[in-house]
């Protein structure tokens, strides 16, 4: 700041404000259940969402933290982070600032988080990984109010950011709501719901589009093994949709399982790590060099429309449309389905991302592990079929509704964008002294400063007393023992 607010003081951080790292206890003596003898363990991963409680013996060379102490995460990804709230032991990767009793716990913490300390913690670095150490912070500017002063700012922040949290948990809420739209439209879709006042003006009929339909499957017939559950979707199809199954209506290219060499540059190669629920994700960006791949695609090549389906692992169940193309390289625990005849793709897309599909898909993978459906099972699984013209229309009003989700969600996180930047432009003013009025009759925070001086020399002579004390009292039992 160019010029302090009237009142303030300026100081390095570490001029009144100690700061310690802490210690790593030998890892054997671990244990994760409260014990006599033992101390709460305190790691970056304590202040989560979900910590995992960590116990080790209780020693003189530990350093100690209570609930109101301010914790500092000091290395890689969680440096800058602020932690308060427990007790314990704290270990190497966090630092314990140590407060004045004339300085508030609290203006400290606001301060720490704000960007007059995390900007140039972020500027700090060191051989592997970006962190700081004691000696790094006595070079930052530490800005002190008046007592009094501190008090009415740490007041206001309080009042304003729970408002700024508040608005903040409702933005977070936002998403898991367009969630449950997006899939309350799906089985509307997949039920009929959705075009129920449109086929009471329609003459189309899905028993002869699906007779069409058939007609254009001239593969060999492909193994199909039995699976169970199939009400879970079946009961949901109305009466004058047709019932079909996958091996009917859709040619099965099928990589799963080979791995092909990968190259730097060639044609785009897309793989299970691809496939995200509902879109195709453009990383990891990997290649199939062009001389390979020819010899690589003899199962058959993606055209735009076809659907991509992940059979096996931690995303199986996730489905997206290829609008990427017909000259790309395909491997690795993806289906691709590609219709035999004029089916909208995208209607079964919509239905394959309804809850209910994917439960029966789960319902009838195997394996523990590595769970996944085999191609066999997935070709039997059944198949809506509306009329041509109903999933067209089914297509479009899914898309229309999934627009209006999509523009709300770029909303709330233009929204929380905002949100994030409020409350350092907040913490900002507090410390440019514009956030509370100011009061003439405030102690300077100089005066305040000479005084935290003084009472840290007193303690300092009653601390050299004592032990001088103890020291004589051991001497003096000495000789009386000789």
């Amino acid at each position: 700041m160019s010029e302090l607010p009237k009142g303030w003081a300026t100081t390095k951080f570490t001029d009144y404000l100690d700061v310690n790292g802490g210690t790593q206890p030998p890892k054997k003596d671990f244990l994760f259940e409260e014990t006599e003898g033992y101390i709460r363990l305190l790691q970056i991963r304590d202040f989560g969402k979900k910590p995992v409680p960590t116990y080790v013996p209780l020693t003189k060379k530990l350093r100690l933290c209570g609930e109101s102490d301010i914790l500092i995460g000091r290395y890689g990804a969680s440096v800058g982070r602020i932690c308060t709230g427990m007790e314990g032991c704290y270990n190497v990767a966090l630092a314990k600032v140590a407060i004045p009793e004339l300085i508030q716990n609290k203006f400290v913490k606001y301060y720490l988080e704000s960007e007059l300390f995390q900007h140039p913690l972020r500027l700090l670095s060191r051989s592997a990984q970006n962190g700081f150490n004691k000696q790094d912070l006595g070079d930052f500017d530490f800005l002190l109010p008046p007592l009094n002063e501190q008090k009415r700012i740490v007041e206001k922040l309080d009042e304003v950011l729970a408002l700024v949290d508040t608005i903040k948990a409702r933005l977070d809420g936002i998403p898991a709501i367009l969630k449950r739209f997006r899939q309350s439209v799906l089985v509307s879709a997949v039920s009929g719901k959705l075009t129920e006042e449109w086929c009471k003006s329609s003459n189309s009929s899905a028993k002869n589009d699906l007779t069409k339909e058939l007609l254009e499957n001239t593969a060999k017939t492909r193994k199909v093994e039995q699976t169970s559950s199939h009400e879970l979707v079946v009961n949901k199809f109305p009466s004058a949709w047709r019932k079909t199954t996958f091996t009917e209506l859709y040619k099965f290219i099928d990589y799963r399982g080979k791995t092909p060499k990968k190259s730097e540059n060639g044609f785009r190669l897309y793989t299970a790590k691809n496939i995200k629920m509902g879109f195709v994700s453009n990383e990891p960006v990997e290649y199939l060099s062009e001389s390979d791949y020819e010899a690589w695609m003899t199962r058959g090549f993606s055209r735009p429309g076809d659907i991509f389906f992940v059979t096996e692992g931690h995303t199986m169940g996730c489905t997206a449309i290829n609008d990427l193309g017909s000259e790309i390289a395909l491997a690795q625990r993806t289906l691709t389905l590609q219709p035999y005849g004029n089916v909208n793709t995208r209607f079964h897309h919509y239905y394959m991302m309804s809850d209910s599909f994917q439960k029966l898909v789960d319902l009838n993978a195997t394996g523990s592990a590595a769970k996944g459906i085999k191609a066999a099972k997935f070709r039997g699984l059944p198949l809506p079929f509306p009329s041509y013209e109903e999933q067209n229309e089914i297509v479009r009003l899914v898309d229309q509704y999934f627009a209006f989700a999509d523009t709300i969600e770029a909303q709330v996180k233009k929204a929380q964008a905002r949100v994030n930047n409020l409350t350092q432009s907040i913490l900002a003013k507090a410390f440019r002294g514009e956030l509370v009025p100011q009061d003439p009759n405030d102690e300077p925070a100089d005066k305040l400063l000479e005084r935290i001086a003084q009472a840290r020399k007193e303690a300092e002579a009653l601390t050299k007393a004592a032990k001088k004390a103890v020291s004589k009292k051991r001497t003096t039992k000495a000789k009386t023992t000789a």
